[in-house]
């Protein structure tokens, strides 16, 4: 009786630590992805912007000002826009992230109830047994 309780806390035990090492993987790679995109657009912005301050540097007049005036207001812009859509594909890959996740434990939880309830009807039947 006690090597059978030992071997079901072994394989929950197994169980568990298989899960979480899956859970592990799953986070680590949205952390990379998400990561890698956000480095890229922080990329992307400094060079636009670092171009835009290099032209506005060269302005010497009111009329060179009223020419690189648009193009900051469409710098401002695109930044922002390029922000949301970062905001949006970042939570995007935490919603997938949540659904592999929440899909393991759901694995989990059903594989360890199943063998749960097998255990307790062998239970009942060795009692059954024993009682006649």
């Amino acid at each position: 009786m006690i090597e059978q309780y030992n071997n079901q806390v072994l394989a929950f035990s197994k169980s568990f630590a298989d899960a979480a090492f899956k859970a592990q993987g799953i986070a680590l790679a949205n952390f990379e992805k998400i990561a890698d995109i956000q480095l890229k657009i922080f990329e992307n912005r400094a060079n636009a912007t670092a171009a835009f301050v290099s032209e506005a540097l060269e302005v010497r007049d009111f009329e060179g000002l009223k020419a690189i005036w648009p193009k900051g207001v469409t710098l401002a812009k695109e930044s922002a826009e390029k922000a949301y859509s970062t905001t949006q594909e970042v939570f995007g890959l935490q919603v997938k992230t949540g659904e592999a996740l929440s899909e393991i434990a759901k694995t989990n939880f059903a594989a360890t109830n199943e063998t749960l309830q097998s255990q307790v009807n062998s239970f009942k039947k060795a009692a059954t047994a024993a009682a006649k």
